[in-house]
């Protein structure tokens, strides 16, 4: 690993306007309202601009999605292409086995992520993107594992040895989401940035960071 001084990570801004409506800016309000404000690690990663992915249907989510993407260091199109294969965008799904809302949580692991309310956008968000890292964690950052895992359950996983279950449900549903938001190539080179002893430093690795944004500068 190496390690290089660097400028210091971007400060992000997030309020609620008067539509109930979630904001970020790297700027904070002007007015004397409330707002909560947490660094970028790896600031040189994120872009304000809208992803050409985006639809009227995920347009109302899309602060959401990269507030808890940005936090957790997880790719804002897979978190998107999560949602559109697991509820389409519909906030209020229910699956026939009882999963709920955007990101589809089963009332278990809601409660365990502490989602109160699974049909609220914010929380269902926070919490599927929560769970969603923490299986790549699980499996280290392999894709595929997670999102079977996601879709099939960590003990469907780990009962195949660690593969993608014999499932066609599940096949089927890792494969439309790798489509739409491919895995990193495995000889991929990661960069972040942490502050050590009150500086930031830039790492470069061949793996990920356990936690925070992090930016792909090389394969």
């Amino acid at each position: 690993m190496l390690s290089v001084a660097t400028p210091a990570a971007a400060q992000i801004y997030s309020w609620r306007d008067a539509g109930g409506r979630l904001v970020l800016s790297n700027s904070p309000k002007a007015e004397e309202h409330a707002q909560d404000t947490y660094e970028v690690h790896g600031s040189a990663a994120f872009r304000a601009t809208t992803p050409v992915t985006t639809s009227k249907r995920s347009a109302p989510y899309e602060a959401a999605i990269a507030e808890h993407a940005l936090r957790h260091g997880v790719a804002v199109d897979l978190v998107r292409a999560v949602i559109q294969v697991e509820s389409a965008f519909n906030p209020s799904a229910v699956s026939p086995k009882g999963a709920m809302g955007l990101m589809q949580l089963m009332p278990a692991t809601a409660e365990e992520l502490g989602v109160t309310d699974p049909f609220d956008p914010e929380q269902n968000i926070r919490g599927g993107v929560t769970y969603l890292k923490r299986l790549l964690n699980r499996y280290d950052q392999k894709l595929e594992l997670a999102l079977a895992a996601y879709n099939a359950g960590s003990s469907n996983v780990d009962k195949y040895g660690k593969s993608i279950p014999p499932f066609r449900e599940t096949r089927n549903y890792v494969e439309k989401i790798t489509q739409a938001a491919p895995p990193a190539p495995a000889n991929a080179i990661y960069k972040w940035i942490e502050m050590v002893d009150g500086r930031p430093v830039t790492k470069i690795s061949n793996k990920p960071p356990a936690s925070g944004n992090y930016q792909i500068v090389g394969k």
